[in-house]
């Protein structure tokens, strides 16, 4: 019996035995623990309890926290200080009191004990009595060097305290400079946490330390191990013999379409007329016969779990001799792909498909301008010209397939993406958003068909997977936005089990209203996150049955197992060796990539507002349109149109009045004149200050020449 299959053991018996706390002594005689057993089952006791399975009571007794009115579970901290812990073993969310946080950081394992009754919104409240495990023992912040001590800010505004450095670990670092530190144990709420510095980044402004700072900040990985690259160079130079064992598709046309300044294509299309139908092929670069399973590659591969795209790099999820070359579908030159080639009927309906691997060879790597300025009508390359038949019919096939998806209802969130430019020194020369066009959507249109019909792939031989999932939205979060939009004037009918067709006509109203972008995102974050799991619970937001993630092996793991899967589907089934372990792997790896895809969707995020700040560093005392986009009791939140960032006008900086939050109104309401800031007003704004470090715009309202609307009501007609 493993030490995993110990204590699991040792709790099993505890909950379905012990009907009462126990010294560890008495609950080893009742177990029946002999005294040569006894030092190893006080290890094990010892590691429910540092894991929070078990907590120790006074004069030592151990007992089980369901039992007591405890909870383990994770905490995640806001901005203003007050936190929520996810339960482990229920399905509830506690609240937490900034003062009740004890040693906590955001992301930590914590032991909670319960408040009687209801409190905050409803919820359950607690208090933090032990952090059972850290999520991370390093941070990184600001040195500061003072009269008595020294100490660190931290960046993340949801670590309340700074970090005292223990005199001789300042690791020589200098004040104002960037630093990671590691802190000591700290149980003590009273006192503030101790550490030392362990690595200096650099001064801000220095070019790269921001995005540095972040990447510490989230552990991304920026080198591969030595090991990795050389077991990538072996692969690379040992993988053109595949190409005879391999269906020959290079006088194909086949031709890439990704951004202008792409390195790795993992993905190529071809079209063409096959008996009345439309044979569209999918040709995905086949990272799996590189990337073998327990190999130092596939280690590495499932260990970072994505690519991640900063605005200045790419942290890839393989050595760019893969990621770049041997399995990048560069033009003109044989890769080895997995290829699906599905017909569809007039109106967009599969009617058959193959998949296998195969060799193809590029015609054209195009770029989704050069696409659009062939749909536009305008001058085209010469490469364009040579496949534009293709891209013509490809265009109609998209067209069909996009009405087809969004009458079955799914969901389409046109969201804006960032755009930065930079320097050669990674200095911020333009931003703003990329623009979403048809020939972005067309490729969308072709992955998502691939992707679903894979899944169906799987799903007729009865085989597990590993699906992308997405479930429905919680009920509590679509209220809330139901009266959040009531105050745009618009009517959204919420029901138990609303189809996604409702919220897709509800999405076509707003369409090229001013709010559009604004309700679009209030909506996805009422939305439950996507996840990878090997229980198919369907696609909600896609409206999709079967979703999984095939397209992109070079720089997403789950894409990267499906294709390794598919390989071992022999006559629709699985080896028996690997079906009686593959649950678990499946799971392992959904958990995985799950994970991964957060880290790096977050520290996307925050890379992205760091370049923005410090562009608008540069912005002090300009102005801006702007509309509301949140609102909080000490101000409220405008979007620049122009830059596209955030900045916050402080309630105190406006002083034509004295202004109270309206939490149910969503609006920040003058005391004297009645006058209001909602959510989704129109203003217009200058930018009075920034802070770099702590990446904070600080805004002032310009006063209006008209007088601003009374909190009474909107005259906006209400749209049913």
């Amino acid at each position: 019996m493993t030490q995993k299959d110990k204590t699991a053991w040792i709790l099993e018996y505890i909950r379905d035995h012990s009907d009462r706390p126990m010294k560890i002594k008495e609950l080893a005689k009742a177990i029946g623990i002999k005294q040569q057993k006894y030092t190893q089952f006080r290890h094990s006791v010892k590691n429910l309890l540092d894991e929070g399975k078990l907590v120790r009571l006074k004069r030592n007794r151990i007992g089980l926290p369901e039992e007591m009115d405890l909870v383990t579970g994770s905490i995640m901290i806001t901005r203003a200080g007050f936190g929520f812990v996810k339960c482990e073993n229920r399905d509830e969310e506690i609240y937490i009191a900034a003062t009740d946080l004890h040693t906590a950081f955001n992301g930590d394992r914590v032991m909670v004990r319960l408040k009687p009754g209801v409190g905050f919104k409803g919820k359950r409240e607690g208090i933090v009595i032990k952090v059972v495990e850290r999520k991370s023992s390093e941070l990184v912040g600001t040195f500061r060097t003072g009269r008595r001590y020294d100490y660190v800010i931290p960046d993340v505004k949801n670590v309340g305290r700074d970090i005292y450095i223990v005199k001789g670990k300042t690791g020589q670092a200098k004040d104002s400079e960037k630093v990671v530190v590691r802190l000591y144990e700290w149980d003590d709420p009273c006192l503030n946490p101790e550490g030392e510095v362990i690595e200096r980044l650099g001064r801000p402004g220095d070019p790269g330390v921001d995005m540095l700072a972040i990447i510490r900040q989230f552990k991304l990985p920026t080198e591969f191990p030595d090991t990795v690259e050389s077991a990538a160079a072996q692969v690379v130079d040992n993988w053109t013999e595949e190409i005879k064992n391999r269906p020959d598709l290079t006088k194909l046309t086949t031709l890439t379409i990704d951004p202008a300044d792409a390195k790795d294509f993992d993905d190529a299309v071809s079209i063409e007329m096959k008996n009345g139908h439309y044979r569209l092929g999918v040709h995905i670069a086949d990272v799996s016969h590189f990337v073998r399973g327990n190999t130092v590659l596939d280690k590495e591969a499932f260990e970072r779990g994505t690519s991640v795209y900063f605005p200045d790099r790419v942290i890839p999820m393989l050595p760019e001799s893969l990621s770049n070359d041997a399995c990048s579908l560069r033009p003109n030159r044989k890769r080895l792909t997995y290829s699906l080639f599905m017909d569809f009927d007039k109106n967009g309906k599969v009617v058959d498909y193959e998949l296998y691997p195969a060799v193809i060879k590029s015609r054209a790597r195009l770029s989704y301008d050069e696409v659009q300025q062939l749909f536009d009508g305008g001058e085209v390359t010469a490469r364009v010209e040579k496949v534009a038949d293709s891209l013509m019919m490809m265009r109609k096939l998209a067209q069909i397939l996009q009405r087809r998806r969004i009458k079955a209802g799914s969901l389409d969130f046109d969201l804006p993406e960032a755009k930065i430019i930079l320097d050669k020194k990674g200095n911020v020369i333009e931003i703003g958003n990329r623009i979403r066009t048809e020939s972005h959507r067309l490729v969308e249109e072709f992955m998502l068909a691939a992707n679903c019909q894979v899944a169906m792939h799987f799903s007729r031989h009865a085989q597990p997977i590993l699906y992308r999932v997405h479930d429905r939205p919680d009920m509590e979060k679509l209220e809330g936005f139901a009266h959040v939009v009531a105050g745009f004037g618009y009517r959204f009918a919420v029901s138990p089990n609303m189809p996604t067709g409702d919220i897709s006509r509800f999405l076509e109203k707003v369409k090229g209203k001013p709010e559009e972008e604004l309700i679009n995102e209030l909506l996805l974050r009422s939305m439950m996150k996507a996840v990878y799991q090997p229980e198919n619970i369907g696609h909600f937001g896609l409206a999709f049955l079967h979703y999984l993630h095939f397209t992109s092996p070079i720089r997403r793991y789950p894409d990267l197992l499906v294709h390794r899967l598919l390989k071992q589907l022999k006559n629709g089934k699985y080896p028996v060796r690997l079906a009686q372990k593959l649950s678990v792997v499946l799971t392992h790896a959904g958990n995985q990539s799950s994970d991964r895809e957060r880290r790096a969707t977050e520290a996307e995020r925050v890379a992205v507002k760091a370049k923005q700040v410090a562009y608008m560093a540069g912005q002090v005392g300009s102005q801006y349109d702007g509309i509301i986009s949140g609102v909080v009791n000490f101000g409220f939140f405008v979007r620049l149109v122009g830059p596209e960032c955030e900045g916050l006008v402080r309630a105190s900086t406006i002083d034509d009045d004295y202004y109270r939050f309206d939490e149910e109104g969503f609006k920040m309401v003058g005391r004297r004149s009645g006058q209001s800031f909602r959510l989704g007003d129109k203003v217009r704004v200058g930018v009075m200050k920034v802070d770099v470090e702590k990446r904070e715009i600080d805004l002032f309202l310009v006063p209006s020449e008209t007088p601003k609307k009374k909190s009474s009501g909107r005259t906006r007609k209400k749209i049913r």
